[in-house]
C-alpha cells in the first residue's frame, strides 16, 4: 500500500502534467524565466479552509526552495478578505501552480465547509458523519482529506480496504447468509484482517445478520431506514455490531437520525453536493 505522501505526490505530478503539457506558453512568452515574484491567497467567501498543506506541497514539488508563509491553517474558520498564505518563488512556478492550487483548495474548502455544517448539526450526539466513495475520480485522496478537516470520519477509502456487502452483492451471492459466509471464508483464507460490513434493507434482514453474523460482521448498515425503524432495529442489534444509517439523510433530518443512537451516518452529499469556495491567487507587486 502506498502512503498518503506517495499518493499525493502522484496526484500532483499527474495534475501538473495534465495542465502544463509541453509548457506554460502564456508565461514563457512574456515573463523572464529568472524573474522572482510574490503572491497571496485571498479568501473571498466564509467557510472552513482546507488545502493549505496541499498548496505548499504543490509549490514545493515544482520549486523546493519557495518561501511559503502560512497565515491560516487547515480547519480554521475563514471570512471574506482574509489571506490564507503568501508565496515567494519564481513567477514561472507561481503561474504554473496557480490553477492546481486553486482547484484543490476551492474544492477541498467546499467539502470541509459542508462537512462541518453537518457535524455541527449533530455535535451533541455520539453519532459520527462518514463519507462515501461518491467522489471525483482521481481526486478521492483530497476529497476524503477535506472531510476529515471538516470534522467528518473517513469510511473505507476504496474497494480494497474493507468488505461492504451491499444489495447487489447479496442478491448476486444468493442471499444474506451465503454472502456473509463466503465473505468470512475469504477473509480467513485470502485477505486476513479485512472487516466486513453488511447492508440491511429491512428489520428481517437485521435479525438475520444478528443471528448469523456475530464474529464475522463488524458493522450493520441500515439502508433507507426511517428514524423510527432504526429505533426498532437498535435493540435487536444490542450493540453487538457497529451501526450505520445511510440513504435519504440530509441537513433537515440528520439530527433525527442522530437522536436514535446510531453510531454513524454516511453521507455521499459531503463530497458530491459540496460547492467550491471562492478563493483567488493574486500577484503582489512591490
Amino acid at each position: 500500500m502506498k502512503s498518503y505522501t506517495q499518493l499525493l505526490q502522484e496526484l500532483i505530478s499527474n495534475a501538473l502534467h495534465e495542465d502544463i503539457g509541453d509548457g506554460d506558453h502564456s508565461t514563457q512568452s512574456c515573463i523572464d524565466a529568472e524573474q522572482q515574484g510574490k503572491a497571496i491567497l485571498k479568501i473571498k467567501q466564509e467557510g472552513v479552509l482546507a488545502g493549505v498543506e496541499v498548496a505548499e506541497r504543490i509549490f514545493k514539488f515544482v520549486e523546493p526552495s519557495v518561501k511559503f508563509n502560512k497565515l491560516k491553517n487547515d480547519g480554521e474558520a475563514i471570512t471574506n478578505g482574509e489571506v490564507a498564505f503568501t508565496i515567494e518563488a519564481s513567477i514561472h512556478t507561481i503561474l504554473k501552480c496557480e490553477r492546481l492550487v486553486l482547484n484543490c483548495m476551492q474544492r477541498m474548502s467546499g467539502i470541509a465547509t459542508l462537512t462541518h455544517q453537518y457535524t455541527q448539526k449533530i455535535k451533541d450526539y455520539h453519532t459520527k458523519v462518514l463519507d462515501t466513495r461518491k467522489t471525483t475520480p482521481n481526486f478521492r485522496l483530497l476529497e476524503k482529506e477535506a472531510v476529515s478537516i471538516g470534522g467528518g470520519v473517513n469510511h473505507r477509502f476504496a474497494l480494497y480496504d474493507m468488505i461492504m456487502l451491499k444489495d447487489n452483492h447479496i442478491d448476486y451471492a444468493g442471499g444474506l447468509e451465503k454472502a456473509i459466509n463466503k465473505a468470512h471464508q475469504y477473509v480467513q483464507t485470502i485477505k486476513q484482517g479485512l472487516k466486513i460490513e453488511v447492508e440491511t434493507r429491512s428489520i428481517e434482514d437485521v435479525r438475520k445478520v444478528v443471528e448469523i453474523g456475530e464474529g464475522k460482521v463488524f458493522r450493520i448498515m441500515l439502508d433507507n431506514f426511517s428514524p423510527a425503524e432504526i429505533i426498532e432495529a437498535l435493540p435487536i442489534i444490542n450493540k453487538k455490531f457497529e451501526t450505520e444509517a445511510s440513504g435519504g439523510i440530509n441537513m433537515s433530518n440528520i439530527e433525527a437520525y442522530a437522536k436514535t443512537g446510531v453510531d454513524y451516518i454516511s453521507l455521499g452529499a459531503v463530497t458530491h453536493q459540496a460547492q467550491s469556495l471562492d478563493l483567488s491567487l493574486k500577484a503582489e507587486l512591490v
